[in-house]
C-alpha cells in the first residue's frame, strides 16, 4: 500500500490533447484501484473568454497554460510512475532539470495561485455577463458614488464599463471597474 504522500506534478501532453489525458485519468480512477491507490486528482487549468461576434456573445474555454500540461496530485513512486508515464498522448513528467527523467513537483502555492485564478477570471466571467450596453447602472464606489448613468461600451480586455454620467446636467463619461456599478 502507498503512503499518502501526495504532491502536484505537471504532466506533459501532446498539445491540443490535455482533456484526453485528463479523461483518460478520470476513467482510470473509477475502474482501476491502482490508479485511485497512487493518483489523487487531476486538473487541466482553463479561464472562460467571452467573445462577441456579429452582436452575439459567445463563451469558450481557453487552457490556461497552452502546450499540453496537465497537473496531476499523486503518489509519484516506482510503481505510479510508468501508470501516468504511458497513458496516451503523454510526452513525460515536467522535471526542473533539462534532460532530467526525474520529475519535479510544483509548489503547493503555486497550484493555490492557478486555482485562485482560474476561480477569479471566472467570477470576473460571472459579472462581466451581467452589463450590456444601453442598460442603466448605479455607481457604487468612488468619487462618483450615488450617481446613475447609462452603460455605453463594455471594454472586455480591461474588465471594465465606459459609463455615461450626468452631473449638472451634463453628460461626463467615466471608466469604472464591473465592482464599481451595480444594476438599477
Amino acid at each position: 500500500m502507498a503512503e499518502n504522500n501526495y504532491k502536484w506534478y505537471v504532466l506533459r501532453a501532446i498539445s491540443g490533447k490535455e482533456n484526453k489525458v485528463k479523461e483518460y485519468i478520470e476513467s482510470a480512477l473509477v475502474t482501476s484501484s491502482l490508479f485511485r491507490e497512487y493518483v489523487s486528482q487531476v486538473l487541466v487549468p482553463v479561464e472562460k473568454v467571452v467573445t462577441v461576434k456579429n452582436g452575439k456573445r459567445t463563451i469558450k474555454e481557453r487552457n490556461l497554460f497552452p502546450g499540453g500540461y496537465v497537473f496531476v496530485e499523486c503518489n509519484l513512486t516506482e510503481e505510479s510512475y510508468p501508470l501516468l508515464r504511458n497513458i496516451p498522448n503523454v510526452l513525460g513528467f515536467l522535471s526542473d532539470v533539462k534532460g532530467s527523467a526525474k520529475a519535479a513537483p510544483v509548489p503547493q502555492a503555486e497550484i493555490n495561485r492557478i486555482i485562485g485564478s482560474v476561480e477569479s477570471s471566472e467570477n470576473e466571467l460571472q459579472t462581466m455577463e451581467t452589463f450590456l450596453v444601453g442598460e442603466s447602472v448605479k455607481v457604487t464606489d468612488g468619487p462618483f458614488s450615488g450617481f446613475n448613468g447609462t452603460v455605453q461600451e463594455v471594454l472586455q480586455d480591461k474588465h471594465k464599463l465606459r459609463v455615461d454620467v450626468t452631473i449638472f446636467d451634463r453628460q461626463v463619461p467615466l471608466e469604472l471597474g464591473y465592482n464599481q456599478v451595480e444594476k438599477e
